[in-house]
C-alpha cells in the first residue's frame, strides 16, 4: 500500500467516525414512559393490604423500578428498612428521656418495643441483602427458590416482631407515649406488610 493511499484510508476512517458520532449525538434518546412505570407500581400495589400507602411510598421510585418486579420488591424492602430505623431511633430518644413514660408498665413496653424493632431491622436488612444476590450469574431454579424462601421468612419474622411491639402496649393505660409509639409502629407495619406482599408476588412469578 502506497503512503498516499494509506493516508487516504486514514482520512476516510476519520470522516466516517466523525459522521457516525454526529449521528449518534443527534439520535433521540429512548422515551421514558413515566406513566407506564407509575401504572406498573399502582397495579402491583393493588395486591397488597395497603395499596394507597404502597403507591404513595413507592411511586417516587418509578424511574428506578421501570416495571421490574424484582427491583420493586427490593425498593419496597429498602423503604421498609428506612422506616424501621427512623422509628427505632425515635424510641431510643424516648428511652433516654427521664419522663418518657407515665408508668413502669409503659416503660417496660417501650424497652421491649425498641428491642423488637432492632430485631426487625436486622431481619429486613438480611432480606435486602438476599434480594440483591438473586439473579446472580449461575443462579438456578433451586437457588432462586431457596433465596426467595429466605427473604419471605425474614420479612415475615420482621412483621411479627413489629406486631409484638404494639401488642406489648395493650395492657398499658392510654398515654402520649403509647399513642406515639403505636402510631409510628403501625406505619412501619404497613410498609413491611406491603414489602412482603410484593416479595411474595415476585416469588410466585418464578425465575428472574
Amino acid at each position: 500500500m502506497t503512503t498516499q493511499r494509506f493516508h487516504y484510508l486514514l482520512l476516510s476512517l476519520f470522516l466516517f467516525a466523525a459522521a457516525f458520532s454526529a449521528a449518534q449525538d443527534q439520535a433521540p434518546a429512548p422515551a421514558y414512559d413515566a406513566d407506564a412505570d407509575a401504572d406498573f407500581i399502582r397495579t402491583s400495589c393493588n395486591t397488597t393490604l395497603y395499596p394507597d400507602v404502597c403507591y404513595t411510598s413507592l411511586s417516587r421510585y418509578a424511574n428506578a423500578v421501570q416495571q421490574n418486579p424484582a427491583q420493586l420488591a427490593r425498593v419496597a424492602i429498602a423503604v421498609s428498612l428506612a422506616k424501621v430505623h427512623r422509628a427505632a431511633s425515635h424510641l431510643s430518644n424516648l428511652t433516654r428521656d427521664a419522663d418518657y413514660a407515665a408508668t413502669a408498665r409503659a416503660a417496660l413496653a417501650l424497652r421491649d418495643c425498641f428491642s423488637n424493632l432492632g430485631d426487625a431491622a436486622d431481619e429486613i436488612r438480611g432480606s435486602l441483602k438476599q434480594m440483591r444476590q438473586i439473579g446472580a450469574a449461575g443462579s438456578g431454579g433451586a437457588s432462586f427458590l431457596f433465596q426467595m424462601s429466605n427473604v419471605q421468612t425474614w420479612m415475615s419474622a420482621a412483621l411479627t416482631d413489629e406486631e409484638t411491639c404494639t401488642e406489648g402496649f395493650q395492657d398499658v393505660a392510654d398515654c402520649p407515649v403509647k399513642t406515639d409509639v403505636c402510631d409510628r409502629v403501625s406505619s412501619v407495619k404497613k410498609l413491611t406488610s406491603n414489602a412482603l406482599a410484593l416479595v411474595n408476588s415476585y416469588a410466585n412469578k418464578g425465575m428472574p
